[in-house]
């Protein structure tokens, strides 16, 4: 029986274990191996595995497809080379390999693995990032140029950029791209650009060469001021093949000079077609419409309002003589109800007239001040009194007066 207080592992706990061990050690975790190229399998995924091999040893290498399509040279068995990776646990198989991230030939030299260690490391700090490119005018008024004024790489690329957009200025800025200083220079003609704001894209680039004629636009202190430049920097070096630092870290990478003026400006015939283009569809956009309208306002203008514009008055006509009867009805009914009124009225006044009794045989009675002599009291004998008549007045004397006799009655 075993007797332990240590814990028991599975093979898998202890294959990860160690892996996570080896993934936290920062010394294998980017490393540089110089070896010989054995047992290359180019897998039907686009991954390569290999062995690394010396005098005395070997490591098993893979080199997923992400990173082998950017190799610039076919490996092959038997090559020396100095590969960029990390150590890394298969914990399936139980063994480490050494997964590769760049590949250069030993006879690169020195200069290929100084160049993947400063593009490496820009990299790392994030300055090759999309996030921070910069878009291209698509009209620029003008387009500084940063190169050799001798070679032919400036020519190019003036003939590109008057030919495509004439409208375009071209402000030359003549460095040095080769040899000691070169680098200077350009950081130079691009702090002057960055300062005067005078251009509203840039060109830095310079013909082919090889590697050492090139090396210039490897320069770390040159990639940190095309990042740092505030104007959208187009970096030309060499020919199609060719990459330098400068490639990555600027804002678009032309293959060319040429390809680079090409990005720079647009094309002036190009634009003219289309704009001839734009303006054919709006011609034939207005004309289709003035038509539309045209016909519109002649089936207007032919419609029985405008040809016979008394037709629209027709139902009004009609409604208004409706109107008119229904007034005219109510007008009657109204002055009828207030003549019927007025009638009884005035026959009830007639009958309270005093007119009316004297008509009936009655006389009222006015002394001789002409004050109606309601009393026998208010005469006496011999005087003479003035009685109306419904159809005139008579005078008369008072020969005798008697006085009414009240009727005796019950009291209720």
């Amino acid at each position: 029986m075993i007797r332990n207080s240590k814990p028991i592992l599975t093979v898998s706990q202890l294959n990860e274990y160690i892996k996570a061990l080896i993934d936290r050690d920062q010394l294998i975790s980017g490393v540089y191996i110089r070896g010989e190229i054995s047992g290359i399998n180019f897998n039907s995924s686009g991954h390569i595995y290999m062995k690394l091999k010396d005098e005395s040893s070997s490591v098993p290498a893979a080199m997923f497809r992400y990173n082998a399509q950017k190799l610039k040279f076919a490996p092959k068995n038997g090559m020396k080379v100095i590969a960029l990776g990390r150590v890394s646990v298969y914990t399936p198989g139980g063994y480490y390999s050494l997964n590769i991230d760049s590949l250069v030939p030993e006879g690169a030299g020195e200069l290929a693995l100084r160049f993947e260690q400063l593009k490496s490391k820009l990299e790392a700090e994030g300055l090759f990032d999309q996030s921070h490119k910069k878009a291209l005018p698509a009209f620029p008024s003008t387009v500084g140029i940063i190169t050799s004024p001798t070679g032919a790489a400036v020519w190019d690329i003036i003939n590109i950029c008057t030919r495509r957009y004439p409208a375009a200025k071209l402000l030359l800025f003549p460095v040095q791209v080769q040899g000691e200083g070169s680098a200077e220079s350009m950081i130079d003609a691009l702090g002057f650009f960055a300062q005067k704001r005078c251009a509203d894209v840039l060109i830095i680039g310079r013909g082919g060469g090889s590697t050492e004629d090139l090396w210039e636009f490897n320069d770390e202190r040159l990639a940190r001021a095309i990042y740092a430049c505030p104007i959208p920097v187009i970096s030309a070096v060499g020919h199609e093949t060719d990459f330098t630092i400068c490639d990555f870290v600027a804002d678009r990478r032309a293959p060319t000079p040429s390809g680079a003026a090409e990005l720079a400006v647009p094309d002036g015939e190009s634009l003219l077609s289309k704009l001839d283009a734009y303006k054919s569809r709006l011609d034939s956009l207005l004309l289709g419409a003035l038509d539309t309208r045209k016909r519109h306002f002649t089936a207007l203008a032919e419609s029985y309002i405008f040809s016979q514009p008394l037709r629209m008055f027709e139902n009004k006509y009609i409604t208004l003589d409706k109107i008119s009867e229904k007034l005219d009805i109510s007008l009657k009914l109204s002055l009828e109800r207030k003549k019927a009124g007025f009638t009884a009225t005035v026959s009830k006044l007639e009958a309270l007239s005093p007119l009316a009794v004297l008509t009936r045989g009655y006389a009222a009675v006015y002394s001789e001040d002409d004050k109606v002599i309601s009393s026998v009291k208010e005469t006496a004998p011999g005087r003479s009194v003035t009685l109306e008549m419904s159809d005139g007045y008579m005078k008369a004397a008072v020969t005798a007066i008697s006085e009414r006799k009240k009727k005796s009655g019950k009291q209720q």
